[in-house]
């Protein structure tokens, strides 16, 4: 087993992912550290040694062609570490722990042993290629609104754009909403969700598509009281008309993946187009914002 990685920049993360992922044809993993500025973009696999070499010269011309395109990089730097897979195995479970959003919702790895609280749903994820343990400070705020939002005993639809693992659409599921939709446009990201909305028993109540949100139709045929967008800024902006239209009067759109230096941007958009700001989060870097629709 091999974890080949490239340290980066956040300007540059997602197309170093994107690249990272056409070359050994998965999902990448990215990771930021925000004292140093630096990111981390990874991927786990088997390959031989030759047929590893000739990737990372795919990956070095890569990188060039990102950077004429005038992307800072960083250092660029490629690394190739090789391990046995029982060690990789047992860093997963070190790093990963449990977490509780309030006395709702309990999000644990299949290897944990902690119990719930009562009338405490369970989330089992373990940690994989796609985004989303609930770890992150934009998952984390997504899971907090869900709990938050949700009024027992009354019909509440719920839509996720950008599923990823598909954490928030289970965790919608577990927490009584229903219909609950989720869609991303990976089609591994699509395959994860799946495959984890299985195990956590909720496949029934969930419904997962691969679709491209800016195909999407300006005039939907359906609206949700909830709706969580954990995208980038630039593709919020772009597409708030799709989004803000599927969005019942009075329902909440939960925005994060935001920068802080970008949300001034985004929050305009959205109010612009008839929201409301009423709740906000700052993280590290990041910035999450819940709006109301105006009725």
């Amino acid at each position: 087993m091999w974890k080949l990685s490239i340290t980066t920049t956040l300007e540059a993360e997602d197309a170093v992912a994107e690249l990272l992922g056409n070359v050994f044809a998965q999902t990448a993993t990215a990771h930021t550290d925000f004292a140093t500025s630096r990111t981390t973009v990874a991927i786990y696999c088997d390959a031989r040694p030759a047929e590893l070499s000739a990737k990372i010269t795919k990956l070095r011309n890569g990188l060039a062609r990102i950077k004429r395109c005038g992307l800072n990089v960083g250092s660029g730097r490629i690394r190739a570490a090789h391990f046995r897979r029982e060690d990789w195995a047992e860093s997963w479970k070190r790093h990963f722990k449990p977490i509780e959003i309030g006395d709702a919702l309990l999000i644990k790895p299949s290897w944990s042993k902690r119990r719930p609280r009562k009338r405490q749903a369970v989330v089992v994820l373990d940690p994989g290629l796609s985004f989303g343990t609930g770890h992150h400070p934009t998952t984390a705020f997504c899971l907090h609104e869900l709990a938050r939002c949700r009024m027992p005993g009354q019909p509440q639809s719920f839509l996720d754009l950008g599923t990823g693992s598909g954490i928030l659409g289970i965790a919608a599921a577990k927490l009584g909403f229903s219909p609950v939709h989720a869609l991303d446009f990976d089609p591994e990201s699509v395959r994860v969700a799946c495959a984890n909305a299985r195990a956590n028993h909720v496949s029934h109540k969930l419904r997962i598509t691969r679709q491209d949100l800016t195909k999407l139709p300006l005039r939907p045929t359906q609206r949700y009281d909830l709706i969580c967008a954990n995208l980038i800024s630039t593709l919020l902006v772009a597409e708030r008309k799709r989004i803000v239209r599927r969005l019942e009067s009075g329902g909440r759109l939960v925005v994060a993946g935001i920068l802080k230096s970008e949300f001034n941007s985004v929050a305009k958009a959205f109010k612009a187009a008839g929201l409301r700001l009423v709740a906000s989060r700052i993280e590290k870097e990041w910035r999450s914002v819940s709006f109301v629709a105006l009725r």
